[in-house]
């Protein structure tokens, strides 16, 4: 038969005299080579990080086709992307499968349903027209304007992400109210409301034409085919007798009924996965269905695949700390990684003043390792965030090095940046504007307030696309503060031609460039040095899953961004650096911590291994110390205060009163965030030392952009106090 999905019959293995050439398994390990010679039946990779887990998949297809167990053509592999099902297909043809290697189906699982249901359709649903609805987006926006809710672009984004995230979860629109309350969803409307938008999406792709099915329907409609309609299910199953599922932590519950359906009372399944990279929950994927393989088939062969031949001992051992601190159920199922490279450098730890200081660092850096023969290519700086992107791109840029962004566009290429820019451009043309408004330091406050329409909020916003948004704006206003650092006369049209001269002069990325990337588009990826960057407390982990005093406010979110840094570890073959920044600007006080999850990972003789005053170029950093024992102090609270947590601080309450008051109505007045102009803790200080001058707020962390915005409101406080307290 041809079914469309499942190709014609093609010819079996190579024969030589009547008998099947067997597959030379002498290349493997043998953990890989146990793998591979399981009998037919369920069987569970756990395939650690570099352990070779696309050759033992190969060599295990390999070796059932040539021992005869199972015809080529009876194959299915399914893959997460069309590039690895074609090196699968590429690298059994080199085992010498020949044209054998070619009827192998090796898929996505929305490629394989698409073919299978436009084969089974007729059977199933008869005549009625159907076609793929590759756009959903306009779709969406439709079914949005029928039920009231705001229909711009990111909205429709956040409201398509969670209608996908629905579908993959099985959740139906009458459902998804109490199935997003139950997963914690971080959702831009109300619960019930992306209900309603969901049920109409559904009810608008049935036309008078015929229906539209999307990628998920692909699924579900294949799915209900083979469980509704034995016939259906008789010639699937005649036709496929192996199944291969790759990446199997990250498979959905829909794709989970799909392979179900597939296989119905059989278990001819292999499934490779690691759940220690489980990093994509958020799109519905669940760990579960790995970690309960072998309960469900009791009787499966599990092997452990554990020999690293990616990365060096050094950055294994830092991967296995770091994902031997995780807690929680999948750390139960951890891979203890066993380096087989040759030892290389140690992985390094460097803590900078300020997000400037620290991307130009790494371009430093990697223009060493350009001129000791690491190609560009060979290189990633990996962050959490996109918006993280503009300060690699400016350093290497100002290095005339090439570089690629990987899973997203480059910083002034992202459509919320150009919509921020012609923003701006309308600004610059304003003539209703005081003189006075447009320089220094109210440049910045015009720019937020041109930017406010446009998403710019005082704290990050719910929903995932209106916080990218919100983050890239953030990007911009904080490059617009450190512009005016530089150039205190700059006007909008001075900023604008800044601007333009920043976008203009990064090249348009090169396959031979340095490569900038997410940690999330880093999976599945390698390079000989990786730069893992900004990893501070609110970033990495991501501030969502933290309350605002830093404790954790959803626990599982908080394990999965820790994985997110052991999959950013093991992308590194030999040279892995570790960095964050205490400060977002020059200037700006150093209130930034470094991550949590590099707690008992920095050796002690680094001196990234305590929180220190940073040094000027060429001097020794200080080691501060308490201010009543004497003690080194070691987190960046300490250091503020000027003393241990446990020694007792006697702030003045009235000047810490009067100073909150200040604080709340000077940031009324400039519409920001309390915190952004002085926190706690630094008011607090000043309450504790009183000090007398600008130095004295400088020498409390008080950066120079602050001193100059708000030191002489804060200096005046104090003398008042200091007036009252003096008075009989």
């Amino acid at each position: 038969m041809n079914d469309g999905a499942c190709d014609s019959e093609a010819t079996g293995p190579p024969v030589h005299n009547g008998r099947v050439a067997a597959v030379d398994l002498s290349a493997l390990d043998p953990d890989q080579a146990a793998a591979v010679r399981a009998p037919r039946g369920p069987v569970c990779v756990l395939a650690g990080a570099g352990t070779g887990k696309t050759r033992t998949i190969i060599y295990r297809i390999a070796h059932l086709v040539a021992a005869g167990q199972v015809r080529a053509d009876q194959v299915l592999a399914v893959t997460f992307t069309a590039r690895a099902a074609g090196e699968l297909r590429g690298r059994l043809r080199d085992l010498g499968l020949g044209a054998a290697a070619n009827t192998v189906q090796a898929r996505t699982f929305h490629a394989a349903a698409l073919r299978q249901l436009r084969y089974f359709w007729p059977q199933v649903v008869g005549e009625v027209p159907w076609r793929l609805l590759d756009r959903k987006f306009p779709v969406v926006a439709q079914a949005a304007n029928r039920v009231g809710v705001a229909s711009g672009t990111d909205s429709v984004k956040d409201l398509l992400s969670e209608i996908e995230w629905a579908k993959s979860a099985l959740v139906a629109p009458e459902d998804y109210a109490a199935a997003a309350a139950a997963r914690q969803r971080d959702i831009p409307f109300p619960a019930a409301r992306i209900g309603e938008v969901y049920a109409a999406y559904e009810t608008l792709k049935t036309t008078p034409e015929g229906m539209l099915l999307d990628f998920d329907d692909l699924l579900l409609h294949t799915a209900a085919a083979l469980e509704g309609y034995p016939a259906v299910a008789d010639v699937f199953r005649e036709r496929y007798r192996c199944f291969v599922v790759d990446e199997y932590q990250d498979v959905t519950p829909l794709q989970q009924r799909v392979l179900d359906a597939w296989l119905g009372d059989r278990d001819d399944l292999t499934v490779v996965g690691d759940a220690n990279q489980t990093i994509y929950s958020f799109t519905g994927a669940r760990p579960t269905y790995l970690l309960d393989f072998s309960r469900r088939y009791p009787d499966a062969t599990v092997v452990r695949l554990e020999r690293d031949y990616r990365s060096t001992p050094q950055v294994v051992d830092l991967a296995n700390r770091v994902i031997g601190m995780a807690k929680g159920r999948i750390a139960g199922t951890r891979l203890q990684l066993i380096g087989q490279r040759d030892d290389g450098p140690e992985p390094a730890f460097a803590e900078y003043p300020d997000l400037r200081e620290e991307a130009a660092a790494v371009a430093h850096r990697i223009t060493d390792l350009l001129a000791g023969g690491t190609p560009a290519a060979e290189i990633a700086v990996l962050y959490r965030i996109n918006a993280q992107s503009e300060a690699y791109e400016q350093a290497l840029t100002e290095q005339s090095i090439a570089y690629q962004v990987r899973g997203g566009e480059g910083f002034f290429q992202r459509p919320e940046v150009r919509q921020a820019v012609e923003e701006l451009r309308r600004t610059a043309v304003r003539d209703d504007l005081p003189a006075a408004s447009r320089t220094g330091e109210n440049l910045v406050t015009l720019v937020r307030a041109t930017l406010a329409p446009i998403g710019l909020t005082a704290a990050a916003p719910a929903g995932a696309q209106a916080r990218q948004r919100w983050e890239s704006l953030i990007a911009l206003v904080r490059l617009t503060e450190e512009l005016t650092e530089q150039h205190p006369e700059l006007d909008p049209a001075g900023l604008l031609r800044e601007l333009a001269a920043r976008a203009e002069a990064r090249h348009p990325p090169t396959v031979q460039g340095v490569t900038l990337a997410s940690l999330h588009a880093a999976k599945g990826l390698e390079w000989d040095a990786v730069f893992l960057v900004g990893l501070t407390d609110g970033t990495l982990p991501i501030s969502y899953v933290l309350n605002g005093d830093g404790s954790v406010a959803d626990p599982a979110a908080l394990e999965e961004e820790r994985r997110l840094l052991y999959v950013g570890v093991t992308r590194a073959r030999s040279h892995l650096r570790l960095s964050w920044a205490l400060s977002r600007g020059d200037g700006d006080r150093r209130s930034r911590r470094r991550s949590r999850f590099l707690t008992g990972l920095i050796p002690e003789e680094s001196p990234a291994s305590r929180v220190a005053t940073p040094a000027r170029p060429g001097t020794e950093a200080a080691r501060p110390v308490c201010r009543v024992c004497g003690r080194v102090l070691i987190d960046s609270e300490t250091v503020l205060l000027r003393r241990c947590k446990g020694c007792v601080g006697e702030p003045d309450l009235e000047l810490l009163g009067a100073l909150q008051d200040w604080r709340r109505e000077k940031a009324a007045e400039l519409a920001v965030d309390p915190r952004g102009i002085l926190g706690v803790n630094t008011l607090t200080a000043i309450a504790e030392q009183l000090p007398e001058d600008e130095a004295g707020l400088a020498a409390l962390g008080v950066g120079a952009a602050k001193v100059r915005r708000y030191g002489a409101e804060v200096l005046a406080i104090i003398r008042s106090r200091r007036r009252s307290l003096s008075q009989p």
